[in-house]
């Protein structure tokens, strides 16, 4: 069947042939025909073009066009300031996609269990079953792509009633590689009722490799379970990162999320939550900065499926030279969820004239008694604000850093837990040091 003009060929997808034996899980039949019916829809259907609504203003045909292979599995050792520090962690570390137990540290409390994907296929693979077969975050082409070529991922599990202290740190690495590879991650994370755990995902990789990092997280929160997800994507300048989180929570249940974007040169975060029961309520912020030619795509979607939901929403980015960053934020009240409240706010800095940033808030509202809202802004920098530091005898660059500290650090502040907070604030320093300073 030939492609529409809504999609790109795909020739990665011609290599599945060749790895499938290889993969976690190839002795379950169920397992194979959910990868064979994935490949398939992929080699049909290619990857979205700007044509296709939701992709209008992200273009994969770079992606498209790199000959990507498959990682190998690694024994190599990481140096110590790879890894990104937050203190007091459970650390689960992923090496070109693949888990390693040497690298990973801090003991399991009660009420918590991580396990790696490939390894659950062998040992109890019908954890993974149900959630495999479920084919709502496997309709997009890439999320396909993922559950056909699906190496390694993460997954947590929290009792009912457990309440984890120390965060949850799962740390991808990607090594120095003379041949570009593709990694697919695929990651569960299942809390109970009324269990509670932070969870904080790190993507880092070598500045100078070729690399396409393309994670897919199914999140379910139970009634009463508070998850928050806070996520670093630091990857190296030449990678490609396609993320897709697909949130399900329940009544009473909270999902909170941050997102600090800084590496890869093009990357697409998707998340999609369902808030699905009374009381069900979230909150996704994220910070997003970029320079040179980087491009920095977010889009989210909240649907409102109960009465009496809550949804909250803040997306801030500073882009500087000729990066390029969008957000698109869809929210979803459903015919019969009465009394729902949603906001959403997108405001993004221009650092460059030649920087970019493309808004698309959107309201799809079928209940009467609701209370939602939805804004964007973009500029420049307050030219009011830098008179009035410069005119105390701050110097430019001092002053710049400043405001886009100020600004920044606003969406930072809705990091609840506080050492994950720390660390985002250094890594936010670090970009500002070698990004703002230069616009002086």
């Amino acid at each position: 069947m030939p492609l529409d003009s809504r999609s790109i060929p795909l020739p990665y997808a011609d290599r599945f042939d060749a790895v499938a034996a290889t993969l976690p899980g190839q002795n379950l039949p169920w397992l194979r025909d959910l990868r064979a019916g994935a490949i398939e829809r992929v080699r049909q259907s290619g990857l979205p073009t700007i044509r296709n609504e939701r992709w209008k203003y992200t273009n994969l045909k770079s992606l498209a066009a790199v000959a990507f292979g498959t990682a190998e599995r690694t024994t190599s050792p990481v140096a110590p300031d790879r890894l990104p520090s937050i203190a007091g962690v459970i650390r689960i570390v992923f090496v070109d996609g693949q888990y390693r137990a040497d690298l990973s540290t801090g003991n399991l409390p009660k009420g918590l269990s991580i396990a790696s994907f490939a390894a659950l296929l062998r040992e109890d693979p019908n954890v993974l079953r149900w959630a495999l077969a479920e084919p709502e975050i496997d309709q997009d082409s890439l999320a396909a792509l993922n559950l056909a070529f699906a190496g390694d991922g993460y997954v947590i599990r929290l009792a009912a009633d457990a309440s984890i202290a120390a965060p949850i740190e799962i740390v991808h690495v990607v090594a120095a590689t003379d041949a570009a590879v593709a990694i697919h991650s695929r990651n569960l994370v299942i809390a109970e009722a009324n269990s509670s755990a932070v969870v904080v995902d790190s993507f880092i990789g070598d500045a100078g490799s070729v690399y396409w990092s393309q994670p897919v997280t199914d999140i379910r929160v139970g009634a009463g379970a508070t998850l928050r997800h806070y996520r670093d994507q630091n990857e190296g300048a030449k990678a490609y990162h396609t993320a897709a989180t697909a949130v399900h929570v329940v009544e009473n249940g909270r999902y909170d999320s941050f997102l600090l974007t800084t590496g890869a040169a093009l990357s697409r975060n998707e998340i999609a939550v369902t808030l699905d029961g009374p009381g069900a309520s979230c909150r996704l912020d994220s910070g997003y900065l970029a320079r040179g030619r980087q491009h920095v795509d977010n889009t989210t979607e909240i649907v409102h499926a109960k009465p009496h939901t809550t949804s909250a929403e803040v997306y801030k980015g500073v882009l500087d030279d000729q990066a390029r960053g969008v957000f698109q934020g869809r929210i979803v009240v459903a015919k019969d969820a009465q009394k729902a409240d949603g906001h959403q706010l997108n405001k993004t800095i221009l650092l460059s004239d030649r920087a970019e940033i493309d808004t698309k808030p959107e309201l799809e509202i079928y209940a009467d008694d609701v209370k939602c809202s939805h804004g964007a802004a973009a500029g420049e920098l307050d030219e009011d604000a830098l008179f009035y530091l410069r005119a105390r005898g701050i110097d430019q660059a001092d002053a710049r850093r400043m405001l886009v500290e100020a600004f920044v650090g606003d969406a930072l502040e809705n990091i609840a837990d506080a050492s994950v907070r720390s660390a985002f604030e250094r890594r936010v320093g670090q970009w500002m040091a070698t990004s703002v300073e230069r616009g002086a």
